[in-house]
């Protein structure tokens, strides 16, 4: 049976999924709320395989669930670590208290984390992390007749074969990733980082060892001495698929990278909300055109190449990053966040992040709106005296607007 044959049948409308956003702390927690996302997650300060994000004290993950409340939106929070036996302590309490405060679900990746949510804390949903590699729909009956579990998080090495079929007949909904960084080890099971940091890539302190630069041997020769290699794999970038995985019926579509900046939370999130929201207005698949459009505005964050990884079918040598690194890809385009905006005056405060001239044209991106572009007619700085250019980040400067736009709004360049 081919993908044509399990699209919808009826003539219902396209269900639109549920866009999960990450965050790293919980002022990118409201950020990616502000810009669209129906849920976050997040990491606490232990159980979670994002140990070197800022993460979010018990405080935070309370405020964090207030503000998405307020919002219509909802809180998942990472235990995906892979326990060892001192790992356990404080678990049972940590994880009543995320049911107090209102957490939605929590992610896992161990059956016995599973087994001691649905104890003691049942009003929890359970998610098993992509680490479970769940590739077929039988683990997803097991896991949840087993242990209850309510969402199956798929491996990123399912095709949309496989998701078509999986979800077809999966007990649970199913959750998908669409963009961010991508393992070359299967699901992240991967021992580099142990092996040569001693830091566990599977309790929470991976050293992306993939991503570092190798010289390359055969025998005793070196291949190539003047250039250093990755074994890393490029960026997952699933536009392409997003209205066969709309159609397959996938109850939520992820976004990896909690170490990601505001930025990048913000214009990645507003991006992906806007094409969700057009496939299901159109009840189809978009024109090249427009989906041309999505996509570029999906990169205007990207440092990374990009690949749509696995869901062809397999992925070949062209998904990943096996050339020499070069810094000068870098994207300065975030250059400012909105501190306030003077009506009468028609007058924008940015606190500067990166450098701009008079007489570029800017645009801004604001939540719930498509962006708008403006020409800097000129810059003052702090003391009110006019510059040529902006060239100290972390200041405030004015620049006149002739549109009204909100604080914390983001200001990038115009391409």
């Amino acid at each position: 049976m081919d993908i044509m044959d399990r699209r919808r049948s009826d003539k219902a409308m396209m269900k639109k999924p549920e866009l999960l956003a990450p965050a790293g702390d919980l002022n990118r927690c409201k950020t990616a709320i502000r810009y669209g996302a129906d849920a976050v997650y997040i990491g606490g300060q232990s159980y979670s395989l994002r140990s070197r994000a800022s993460n979010f004290t018990m405080e935070d993950i309370k405020e964090a669930c207030e503000f998405a409340r307020q919002h219509n939106a909802h809180i998942h929070v990472t235990t995906n670590v892979i326990p060892h036996e001192e790992d356990y302590e404080g678990l049972r309490e940590y994880l009543m208290k995320l049911e107090e405060y209102g957490v939605t679900a929590i992610i896992a990746a161990s059956p016995s984390i599973m087994k001691l949510a649905r104890e003691c804390a049942p009003k929890l949903e359970i998610h098993c992390s992509t680490q479970m590699s769940i590739t077929n729909v039988e683990t997803a009956k097991f896991l949840h007749e087993q242990l209850g579990l309510d969402r199956a998080v798929l491996a990123r090495e399912c095709s949309i074969e496989d998701i078509y079929a999986i979800t077809k007949d999966c007990p649970v909904d199913t959750e998908a990733f669409i963009h961010g960084g991508m393992c070359v080890n299967y699901s992240g099971r991967c021992t580099l980082s142990n092996r040569m940091t001693l830091r566990d890539a599977n309790r929470g302190g991976c050293a992306q060892s993939c991503r570092w630069q190798y010289h390359v041997y055969q025998d005793d020769k070196e291949l190539n001495t003047d250039v250093l290699y990755s074994m890393g794999s490029k960026d997952l970038l699933a536009a392409d698929y997003m209205y066969e995985l709309m159609d397959a019926g996938v109850s939520s579509l992820k976004i990896e990278g909690r170490m990601k900046t505001e930025y990048y939370v913000a214009s990645v999130v507003s991006a992906y909300r806007h094409l969700i929201d057009e496939i299901a207005e159109n009840d189809g698949p978009l024109s090249p055109e427009r989906l041309a459009y999505h996509k570029k505005e999906i990169l205007r964050a990207e440092n990374r190449q990009t690949t749509t990884a696995f869901y062809p079918g397999e992925a070949g040598l062209n998904t990943l990053i096996y050339h020499a690194y070069s810094d000068a890809d870098v994207n300065h385009d975030f250059l400012a966040k909105v501190a306030g905006y003077d009506k009468d005056a028609k007058v924008a405060y940015l606190e500067t992040r990166n450098a701009f001239d008079v007489g570029e044209m800017l645009e801004v991106i604001s939540p719930g709106k498509d962006k708008r572009t403006f020409k800097v007619d000129w810059i003052k700085d702090p003391k009110g005296e006019y510059l040529a250019s902006s060239r100290r980040p972390m200041v405030v400067v004015q620049v006149p607007l002739p549109f009204e736009i909100g604080e914390n709004d983001l200001v990038r360049r115009a391409r």
